[in-house]
């Protein structure tokens, strides 16, 4: 664990306000002799925050070490205004999230979903077991924070992704997803809750074999194209399964998450009750994703327009599930949303 934050008494509150103090796990995700940020060492004499070194600026041997002992005694500072780069490291190394007692709610939402981006376009790009792994370890980092308080999960959804990207499409629908779990599960494991958002997040990995041609193509698709489409939800079960970490809820999702209430979905053409919890969940939240990003065809909805279309089709969709939706977006459940897409599309 890292180095506990010095108390109050020992400095002054308002610290905390302008400065990360940086604990050992983080120090050592920095290049050891070039640190990117200001650092900054609480001088115990005057009780503030002095000048250490400046960003990029090579530290000697006796530096290193010094900077070393002033982080394990709790002395060592960034500044808040490096916070974008301060972010990027951590965004590596997610974990950091968990031991950084100064970081806010917003801070650490934007970070994970930062660093899920990352790490899931690599497995959309390559869906194998090696690629999975560092995703899967920042998913458990996620649900590790949302474990601890599970209302932390309106943070993502008030980051709701509005441009159409695969790795956006899944956060988005991993979000929206886990906020309708959570509403109607009250006595779940962490295994539960890990499970339930890896297979939220993977639920259309199958797409990425859809040829590039099909997913970019500007208006209808023709039959042939149209049936490469039909087929990712049989594709995704069929990668999980090659890549060993195949597991009920995941393949549940991914093959379910077409499927309608009234019969009218594919693969398999489910009707009502033959349709999972898991697959009725995926089903709202990925179509709800869908119909609030920017696309080459069909119309773009605003978060509470496409909840009150998804309530109105009762046919298709669990109605318990989707009158929740609504009711969120239509009271302003969620707070203030955030223009994620500028966030992550902005040079850190």
């Amino acid at each position: 664990m890292a180095v506990e934050a010095r108390t109050a008494r020992e400095i002054p509150h308002n610290i905390n306000e302008e400065y990360y103090q940086i604990n050992s796990e983080i120090l050592a995700s920095f290049p050891k002799y070039r640190p990117p940020v200001d650092l900054f060492c609480f001088r115990e004499d005057i009780k503030v925050l002095a000048p250490y070194s400046k960003k990029g600026v090579r530290l000697s041997n006796e530096q290193v070490e010094e900077v070393a002992r002033l982080c394990a005694e709790g002395n060592l500072f960034v500044s808040r205004s490096d916070h974008s780069v301060y972010s990027r490291h951590i965004v590596k190394q997610l974990d950091l999230v968990l031991q950084d007692n100064n970081l806010k709610e917003s801070e650490i939402a934007d970070i994970c979903i930062r660093a899920l981006a990352l790490r899931y376009t690599d497995f959309n790009a390559q869906p194998v077991k090696s690629v999975f792994e560092p995703l899967y370890r920042d998913v458990m980092v996620v649900t590790e924070y949302i474990w601890e308080d599970k209302h932390r999960i309106n943070a993502f959804v008030r980051r709701l992704f509005r441009k159409h990207q695969p790795a956006r499409h899944a956060l988005n629908t991993m979000s929206v997803g886990l906020w309708l779990w959570l509403q109607i599960v009250s006595d779940f494991r962490r295994k539960d809750l890990d499970r339930m958002a890896l297979a939220l997040l993977l639920h259309d990995v199958g797409m990425s074999k859809v040829p590039a041609f099909v997913l970019n193509k500007q208006g209808p698709l023709k039959p042939e194209e149209w049936e490469k489409v039909l087929l990712h939800p049989m594709v995704g079960v069929k990668l999980m399964q090659k890549t060993d970490i195949a597991f009920e809820e995941l393949l549940r999702a991914s093959f379910e998450h077409h499927e309608r209430m009234d019969g009218s979905g594919y693969p398999q053409k489910l009707k009502g009750s033959q349709i999972s919890r898991v697959g009725r969940i995926t089903a709202i939240a990925d179509s709800f994703s869908a119909m609030i990003c920017e696309k080459s065809y069909g119309q773009t909805r605003e978060p509470l327009e496409a909840a009150k279309n998804l309530a109105a089709d009762a046919q298709r969709y669990d109605p318990e599930l989707t009158k929740l939706l609504m009711s969120a977006f239509a009271t302003d459940g969620f707070g203030q949303f955030v223009d994620m897409d500028k966030n992550v599309d902005e040079p850190l």
